[in-house]
């Protein structure tokens, strides 16, 4: 059924979309469907108990734009395979490390389906929005962003998923104080005081919100991350999936296969997020594309330290099921410095879901590759 992927075939599937976006003057911006590969766990061993010892860090900073990244050489086989091998820490603090095989479907098959910047990350006018009031912080598609206990943000995936960046956790060398007992708060409104004149509201001041928060059963970090360097590779795998002990009950938001920038409606993309200078609030926000990489979207979308982790999501017309549908494309990581022809420009940085991390991705909510084979 399987057959293994070599480079140079892995490299031409995963750049291509079967469906191309058509010109067309009654044209919409079109979910491309993906031909996605397999991976599955080979191997898993048990780790020493980690040390919890790191500082959690709200940002990651790399001077590598996107001429750098550009220019890298491509990963062999045998290191794709290790940046998408991964560590899986649990609540009672024991660590595993899986070895994953990366594949192609067959025709045979089923046929199924240099500076650190340390002011605020903002352009100009700030031009982000805090969300207030029940009617929409607890509906779609505000109610799908969770804030972390180690202050990051996160996305909900699934039923029982949240997706976030992988520094949230871990700072490439260590896992941070709190990973072990790491919580998902979900924000929701404060319990009134039934005593008397509590029916006296005022509808100028926003409704008081509050954190409920969830225990994390178990996290999934790619090696690439573990590995790496935040500087070099390891940006590129900035991002973790976390299961929570129990469902959360909400609706969430699916995860896609990021597109190419030009394909992307208007050229933005949108996110929300706890960022830290505005304790409490989520704060929305929309910006356009100004590069990308294979891994990376490098964009100016106004941000802070608190909203890393925050799903990077478009809104696209979904063919097959004739509807408008919003999917998580990417992963709010951080900043990078970028020298532009001899000039210092700043860029905030989204890691891309390529087909490789969905299915990876996937892989970890469904358990099953054959629930994870379009994008």
């Amino acid at each position: 059924m399987f057959r293994m992927a070599t480079l140079s075939t892995l490299i031409l599937l995963l750049c291509a979309a079967k469906d191309v976006m058509p010109s067309s003057p009654h044209w919409k911006p079109t979910w491309p469907s993906y031909r996605v590969p397999v991976i599955l766990p080979q191997s898993t061993l048990n780790l020493d108990r980690p040390q919890f010892d790191a500082e959690a860090r709200l940002e990651v900073v790399s001077p590598c734009g996107p001429a750098c990244h550009k220019s890298s050489p491509l990963p062999t086989y045998e290191e794709v395979k290790n940046y998408l091998s991964y560590e899986t820490l649990y609540a009672n603090g024991s660590l595993t490390e899986t070895e994953v095989g990366i594949y192609i479907l067959s025709n045979g098959g089923d046929g199924s389906r240099g500076r650190a910047r340390t002011k605020r990350q903002i352009y100009g006018y700030d031009s982000r929005f805090s969300i207030f009031g029940k009617d929409f912080l607890l509906n779609y598609p505000f109610s799908t962003s969770v804030k972390l206990s180690t202050g990051c943000t996160g996305t909900l995936v699934a039923e029982k998923h949240v997706l976030t960046a992988a520094h949230c956790i871990h700072d490439g060398k260590s896992y941070v104080k709190g990973a072990q007992k790491l919580r998902v708060g979900f924000l929701k409104p404060k319990q009134k005081d039934g005593g008397k004149g509590s029916n006296i509201t005022n509808s100028a001041m926003p409704e008081k919100m509050k954190f409920q928060w969830i225990r994390v059963k178990r996290t999934h970090v790619p090696k690439g991350w573990i590995k790496g360097n935040a500087n070099d590779i390891g940006m590129d795998y900035d991002y973790a999936l976390l299961e929570l002990k129990k469902p959360h009950k909400r609706k969430f938001m699916k995860i896609g296969v990021s597109p190419p920038a030009r394909h992307l409606p208007g050229g933005r993309i949108h996110f929300s997020g706890y960022d830290n200078d505005r304790p409490g609030n989520l704060v929305y926000r929309f910006c356009d594309v100004k590069d990308e990489t294979y891994d990376l979207l490098y964009q100016q979308c106004d941000a802070q330290p608190g909203a890393s982790g925050s799903g990077v999501y478009v809104r696209m017309w979904k063919r097959q099921n004739h509807k408008w549908e919003r999917k998580i494309i990417g992963i709010f990581s951080g900043h990078q410095w970028v020298d532009m022809n001899g000039t210092p420009q700043d860029f905030n940085v989204a890691v891309r879901i390529t087909p490789l991390k969905y299915a990876q991705i996937c892989y970890w909510i469904k358990g099953n590759y054959l629930d994870c084979r379009e994008g």
